[in-house]
């Protein structure tokens, strides 16, 4: 469930007027600008946007990115673009410049379904001219690009159906290739890239059930290198996507020094979506609300911005 307390008590020009009063003045008032932007939904910000640059001439997205600053604004922009442009920009971060953010390039691809992850692809082609397959190739190598690769450009089957037989033989591919830490997973990969999700947590159950340990325990004892990173990503966001992002909020949040980035992305992407049941699988493992977390370890505009989109009210 959607953690967004989403009010429509004013018409998208009534908000387009209050954002530009709220950006008069010395300094913008970031109060306003989260009582507006952190309660409405997709539709409605998009509608605000649209009303804005009617009225104003400007791209209100643009216009916020001068008025505030730091993790407030990035956390602000991610949230006003739709959900496939979002992601779009989340890859292009992720690949560019070095930053080798590989694992976020995996759970994009794995937790979204294969319509989702096609209107990324489109919307990736619309705002960077490029294909998003053409840019993680060129930013990777080897067996890492083969698996990227073959991620972003999945279409899984969507269907609930169950090969039993495949899942007990592919179980034992991917035991082999684990366990013998072998140079060439291409296997792997072509199992990871083609069978629908329902499939592969088939195959990860039958693997537990045959060797006592869940693959992606198994994995860790090789993820040193980027290319099983990526591998352990995929596999749990496949299996559980719940699960996985309460681990990197619990790791955003226990760095010395928060990733305000991480946090921003699973609350941003998950507001409107599946917020909720990841706060609670949060406070059954750390015995501590995300809020208050989120509160200790945060601070100033972006921490009201993030404590908004989780449900908190004032």
């Amino acid at each position: 469930m959607a953690t967004l307390i989403a009010y429509n008590q004013s018409s998208p020009v009534q908000d387009a007027e209050a954002l530009r009063q709220a950006f008069k003045g010395w300094g913008a008032d970031n109060k306003a600008i989260i009582a507006i932007l952190g309660h409405r939904n997709v539709h409605q910000r998009q509608e605000i946007r649209k009303a804005y640059e009617e009225i104003y001439q400007e791209d209100l997205i643009k216009r916020l990115e001068s008025e505030i600053s730091g993790d407030f604004e990035r956390a602000v922009y991610r949230w006003m673009l739709e959900a496939a442009e979002r992601d779009a920009v989340l890859v292009n971060v992720a690949i560019r410049n070095g930053n080798r953010d590989y694992h976020v390039v995996a759970e994009i691809a794995c937790v979204l379904s294969a319509e989702e992850l096609f209107a990324v692809r489109r919307a990736y082609h619309n705002r960077y001219k490029r294909s998003m397959e053409e840019d993680v190739a060129a930013n990777t190598t080897g067996q890492l690009r083969q698996l990227l690769v073959g991620l972003v450009s999945a279409f899984r089957y969507e269907g609930n159906e169950i090969n039993a037989k495949l899942a007990q033989t592919e179980a034992n591919i991917l035991h082999e290739a684990v366990r013998e830490k072998k140079d060439n997973f291409e296997e792997v990969i072509r199992i990871l890239t083609t069978r629908s999700k329902t499939q592969l947590v088939a195959t990860f159950n039958r693997y537990r059930d045959e060797h006592g340990i869940s693959i992606s325990k198994k994995l860790l004892d090789h993820a040193s290198d980027d290319f099983h990173k990526v591998l352990h990503t995929a596999i749990r966001c496949i299996n559980d996507h719940k699960k996985y992002y309460e681990k990197v909020l619990r790791n955003a949040l226990k760095k010395f020094g928060t990733d305000e980035d991480g946090v921003s992305r699973v609350v941003v992407t998950r507001a409107e979506k599946d917020l909720k049941d990841i706060k609670e699988l949060y406070y059954k493992r750390n015995s501590v609300h995300l809020e208050d977390a989120v509160s200790k370890d945060t601070s100033g505009d972006y921490k009201k911005f993030i404590l908004t989109l989780l449900g908190k009210q004032d």
